[in-house]
């Protein structure tokens, strides 16, 4: 090719690429910091009620949310009895323990830290049925759980589901040592890092509607699907499912959520609509408020699924490529102290797993060395917790 037209190519795209401006839209820039409203006014006997108040955030901003703290929260029904919520840090508020008469309205009212006050429309309770059942089936490449449920009195018929995952998983390798920053020593049992459990919320508006059909009955609505390769389902994995029976503006409102923020991506898709909750800011109508509150009874299920319940073909996928190596206190081509240059300082992302024996030394009781690997094969607590939860049942 003609040298000159090379140089000449260059410098046209050096020329574009001078030219080109960064698109910041409105949408992106614009500041803002309306105020979100999450949570349910839980009439159950004896129960708590938990709200948690957050800022909308620009897109450019790098986080989801900010937390919204110092505000003054409290429950307030339609024969003017009030009960107050605790601020216990991080934009969660929670109640007492109550014990509230399911035949009164409720709403709530907010007094933020910035002197603005918000309420909510009074929400008739909705006594929730329970929850029938909370099972799972198997499909070619994982199991999807699912909830059944009814309301014999035919009246819910609209319905919300939420759910926590927890599950219990082994690091790769398991560590029998450990550095104290001087030397490697036997691990203590409470300093094991191999079984670990770790939890997930669910992050989907989970709806479902009974109101065309002739009973008020929901059937295997699908929850959660959890791939045959999961670490989730190694060795035991536990499902919390807490239902809601809802009204009709509640379930439309979280219907367009659902569409807004889950059915989106193409042309072809529905277009995004202007959510309109049932929370308002009393000190400036015309402050944007996302959120809607209802009120009314919670009901849930915990179910626990074992691995020898699911196909034994099924094989979990490390997340990590994991080796193993060897470090001697002395090196049998450079007479190094691999052990002490590789193992024994603090922090250190290699950790020694087991230890290797001379069999034809007189001392085969004192290792020459150790098996390592990276912190990530060893271990579970940098993915979870080596505590065991409370509910767990062994």
């Amino acid at each position: 090719m003609n040298r000159r037209y090379i140089i000449l190519t260059i410098l046209i795209a050096l020329l574009a690429a001078s030219c080109t401006k960064p698109y910041t839209p409105k949408a992106i820039t614009s500041v803002n910091n309306y105020l979100v409203v999450e949570g349910v006014i839980n009439t159950g006997a004896g129960d708590t009620t938990t709200i948690n108040l957050s800022r909308t955030v620009n897109l450019s901003s790098g986080v989801s949310s900010t937390p919204e703290t110092g505000a003054v929260i409290s429950i307030q029904d339609n024969q003017n009895q009030s009960y107050n919520l605790t601020d216990v840090g991080n934009g969660v508020y929670r109640s007492a323990a109550l014990t509230l008469d399911n035949t009164r309205q409720y709403r709530l009212s907010i007094h933020t830290s910035d002197g603005k006050t918000f309420l909510s429309d009074y929400q008739t309770t909705v006594v929730t049925p329970a929850i029938d059942s909370v099972g799972f089936m198997i499909k070619s490449n994982g199991m999807q759980t699912y909830v059944n449920t009814h309301d014999p009195a035919n009246h819910t018929h609209y319905y919300r589901w939420d759910y926590i995952e927890t599950w219990t998983f082994h690091s790769e390798y398991y560590s029998a040592w450990q550095s104290n920053g001087t030397a490697i020593v036997v691990r203590p049992t409470d300093s094991l890092v191999y079984q670990c459990w770790a939890n997930n919320l669910s992050d989907q508006v989970l709806l479902s509607s009974s109101a065309k059909l002739t009973q008020d009955v929901i059937y295997q609505f699908p929850l959660t699907f959890v791939a045959s390769t999961s670490e989730k389902i190694e060795s035991r994995y536990s499902l919390l499912v807490k239902q809601y029976g809802m009204t009709e503006d509640a379930y439309n409102y979280y219907s367009e959520l659902k569409q807004n923020t889950e059915e989106l991506g193409s042309i072809f898709d529905a277009q995004p609509t202007d959510l309109t909750g049932n929370v308002h800011c009393t000190t400036d109508a015309t402050l944007p408020v996302i959120g809607y509150i209802t009120a009314g009874t919670i009901q849930q299920k915990r179910i626990y699924i074992n691995n020898n319940q699911l196909p034994y073909t099924w094989v979990t996928a490390y997340p990590y490529t994991c080796v193993q190596d060897t470090a001697l206190y002395s090196n049998a081509k450079t007479g190094a102290n691999d052990v002490e240059d590789i193992l024994v300082p603090l922090p250190n992302n290699n950790i020694p797993t087991l230890a290797i024996y001379d069999s034809h030394s007189p001392n085969t009781s004192i290792p020459i060395g150790f098996y390592y690997s990276g912190i990530g094969c060893v271990d579970c607590s940098i993915r979870g917790t080596t505590t065991q939860p409370s509910f767990w049942i062994p």
